[in-house]
């Protein structure tokens, strides 16, 4: 099976425990306004790569994968737009007992492709774009109803979860919004942890260069003190 590779990461450090081989699946269905990886989004893109070719470059780490209780997270874009080769490369990681992860928005409908991934999925790093639906639209482009969908779904699982919010002062910072997600987050069975992502327009560039506007131009990153606020109202330490 092909897949469209963006790029990838031999030695990540943020996304899922330990060192992790991270590999970035081009396209998207959100249009996300902060998205720092604009040149994800088309789907007719990237580098095509067989399930055998990635798991390849994927075995020279597993020395330090394993030392560290790392392993491989996918990526994107949305790795939920290309749901079957991803299965297939974690089917072929559980063959080595190599520690899955997918690292996504849940913005797609749950669809049987979905569920068969899943099966194969030891922790989803899950980014809730924004609790409020009307205010989800005008920052991504899309409804939160198939992401909170999500959520739910894997707290009936009981699949590990990872909670991630990105912190944008002006969009996903109003006080009521953050409590209202603390009470969401609290619904739910399978959280592990709950991380605060600040705002930070390194990926401005590519919208540029892709003749894109960048509505957040004069949108700076949170202070620290709006940063431990946020924390505080999610109960993260």
């Amino acid at each position: 099976m092909i897949g469209k590779i963006h790029s990838v990461e031999t030695f990540g450090t943020v996304d899922g425990p330990g060192i992790r081989f991270v590999v970035f699946m081009q396209g998207c269905t959100l249009k996300c306004k902060y998205c720092h990886n604009r040149d994800t989004w088309k789907l007719n893109s990237g580098n095509q790569m067989s399930v055998s070719e990635i798991l390849k470059e994927i075995l020279k780490y597993k020395t330090y994968m394993d030392n560290s209780g790392g392993g491989v997270t996918v990526s994107g874009g949305e790795p939920l737009v290309q749901a079957e080769f991803v299965t297939e490369l974690f089917k072929a990681l559980k063959e080595f007992n190599i520690h899955t992860a997918l690292d996504t928005s849940g913005s797609l409908p749950i669809s049987d492709k979905i569920k068969e991934l899943l099966k194969y999925t030891d922790l989803v790093i899950l980014d809730i774009k924004h609790i409020d639906d009307n205010k989800c639209i005008n920052l991504t482009g899309l409804s939160n109803k198939n992401n909170l969908d999500f959520a739910r779904y894997l707290s009936n699982l009981k699949i590990p979860v990872w909670i991630r919010q990105v912190l944008i002062p002006g969009y996903t910072d109003d006080k009521f919004d953050l409590q209202k997600l603390k009470q969401f987050i609290d619904s739910l069975q399978n959280v592990e942890k709950v991380e605060i992502l600040p705002y930070h327009d390194l990926g401005k560039f590519k919208w540029k260069e892709l003749g894109d506007n960048y509505e957040l131009e004069n949108v700076k990153p949170p202070s620290d003190l709006d940063i431990e606020k946020a924390k505080n109202i999610l109960g993260i330490e």
